[in-house]
């Protein structure tokens, strides 16, 4: 179970409950490689809660000095769009063939990862969803192979069996469990019923309804089954615990007791559903949401913005909405988008790299990246510098004012999938760690996940990937919502390829107006 989310507390209703999230687990190491699992969840949170997670990784102090420190700095204005050099041609091609190449044809679902074998990520399937339309736009395969792959996986998730029950069901209520077997599509493992899953696999296939829009009777198809499945969904039936949404559910435990609070990639949960035309959430819904974030404003290593350590919060929402000139009353308060938040995320991320608070080695203004991805594994080693350190496995890195989780793994994908926030400083990177690095971190189907030039160890356990004496530290595998954005952001910079489909999604934009939004695209007539 790969779950790559949010290291924030997400508070219940409840105050005597913990403030802690299925992110902030992920944040600890707590849950591994595969993670996500409602009842590997709840097995970890006492521990945490409690503060038994003790790790030099976790402590701030030199980061925060070095942060405070930093004199208050703005990015500048973003410039036009320029051509991307040849390199990016053939990152966009590999990575659109982990999807079409991995998936399986007959019920569109995607693996969590590859080559490791894996069940399917409903998420992985959302960003597949969305890869077929750019594969059809830049000619990788014809209108009529992705239509047929599109609805394919339609016609499964349209019919895909839900229930109370544990074992043979897809989902409930009108959710998905976060992992379903490849094969049969039933609940994988003791998967949760995801609520953030289910939104990314919808943003995908509400893309694909946008996008197949003529009269053949296999779009008419498509476009039909998106709305059945996007209509069961009941919104409502995930706040238990007042106006936040829940993480999920299983049937053995019910929900669960966390939910969706602080600024993260939940926005996009929030937006569709306030956009539901079946199950709509009360407008409330984006309030409390915006509220639970109110201490992520401030200030990280000189720019100003509403924090989230790692840079998929910044980035999963942003794939297929546009953000750019639209804001809610929070926006409008501070004065900017969260496209313009996004920006200033990324450019602390990287003033982060360049100040290099920890020590690691070669990090700098053209090799950073810090988001949820795999690791070496939980290790106390020496690191080529002599140092001694504390390395982890899978977990949710990332560098902001709050917390900053950093053990020397880089992760391509937060840098590449940063592009239309940031192409100045975001093309100069992933054109260094390609030519610095290539032979060891590029792959058949682009970049690996991650990699840590640090650990240079070959006597140690690892939970993952492998170590080169000179190189250090190498994933092994492609992951599918750590490639999928990397793809989107790079149709979004040349084209704007999701985001103009996006902007004809009524339920999008009615969650959005429901939100608060104004300004920008909104005010153009639907």
């Amino acid at each position: 179970m790969t779950d790559r989310r949010s290291p924030t507390p997400a508070p219940t209703s409840d105050p005597a409950a913990p403030r802690i999230g299925r992110r902030a687990l992920l944040a600890a190491g707590a849950l591994g490689s595969l993670a996500g699992c409602a009842s590997v969840v709840e097995n970890v949170v006492q521990n945490v809660v409690h503060g038994l997670t003790r790790n030099p990784v976790y402590d701030t102090t030199v980061v925060d000095a070095m942060s405070s420190a930093a004199p208050p700095a703005d990015p500048p204005a973003l410039a036009e769009p320029a051509p991307l050099p040849a390199l990016f041609d053939d990152i966009e091609k590999r990575t659109f063939d982990f999807f079409w190449a991995t998936g399986n044809p007959a019920n569109g679902l995607v693996p969590d990862r590859h080559p490791t074998s894996s069940p399917a990520s409903i998420a992985a399937v959302g960003f597949a969803l969305t890869a077929y339309v750019i594969g059809a736009e830049r000619g990788y395969v014809s209108r009529d192979q992705a239509r047929e792959r599109t609805l394919a996986t339609v016609r499964f998730f349209r019919n895909a069996p839900q229930g109370p029950q544990g074992r043979g069901r897809s989902g409930y209520k009108g959710f998905f469990y976060h992992f379903l077997d490849m094969k049969t599509g039933a609940r994988a493992w003791r998967s949760e019923l995801s609520t953030v899953d289910t939104a990314l696999l919808m943003a995908g296939m509400l893309h694909a309804q946008a996008y197949f829009d003529t009269e053949h009777p296999d779009e008419v198809e498509i476009r039909h089954g998106v709305n059945a499945i996007y209509w069961r969904i009941d919104w409502k039936w995930a706040q238990v615990r007042g106006a936040l949404i829940s993480m999920g559910w299983s049937p053995e435990k019910g929900h669960i007791p966390y939910d969706w609070a602080g600024y993260n990639e939940a926005m996009l949960v929030v937006l569709l559903a306030l956009g539901s035309p079946t199950h709509p959430v009360a407008e409330g819904a984006w309030k409390a949401w915006t509220e639970s974030s109110s201490g992520d404003w401030g200030r990280f290593m000189g720019y100003e913005h509403l924090g989230f350590a790692p840079l998929f919060g910044h980035q999963y929402s942003h794939v297929w909405i546009d953000f750019r000139g639209i804001r809610d009353a929070r926006m409008r308060q501070h004065g900017l988008d969260y496209f313009e938040n996004t920006r200033r995320a990324v450019y602390a991320q990287r003033a982060y790299a360049i100040a290099n608070p920890k020590g690691f080695y070669e990090y700098g203004a053209n090799v950073w990246g810090f988001t949820a991805c795999d690791g070496p594994g939980k290790l106390r080693e020496f690191d080529r510098g002599n140092r001694f350190r504390y390395f982890l496995d899978y977990s949710a890195r990332g560098a902001g004012r709050t917390r900053t989780i950093d053990d020397g793994t880089i992760a391509p994908t937060a840098a590449l999938s940063s592009l239309p926030f940031a192409p100045e400083i975001v093309i100069p990177a992933v054109e260094e760690m390609y030519t610095r690095y290539g032979k060891f971190i590029y792959s058949k189907y682009g970049f690996v996940d991650s990699f840590n030039r640090s650990l240079v160890a070959t006597d140690v356990k690892l939970s993952d990937g492998r170590v080169d004496p000179a190189f250090g530290w190498i994933a092994n595998d492609c992951i599918g919502i750590d490639q999928g954005p990397i793809l989107a952001m790079i149709g979004n910079y040349r084209k704007e390829l999701v985001w103009d489909h996006m902007r004809n999604c009524t339920p999008l934009r009615r969650g959005l107006e429901r939100a608060g939004f104004e300004g920008g695209w909104l005010e153009n007539a639907a």
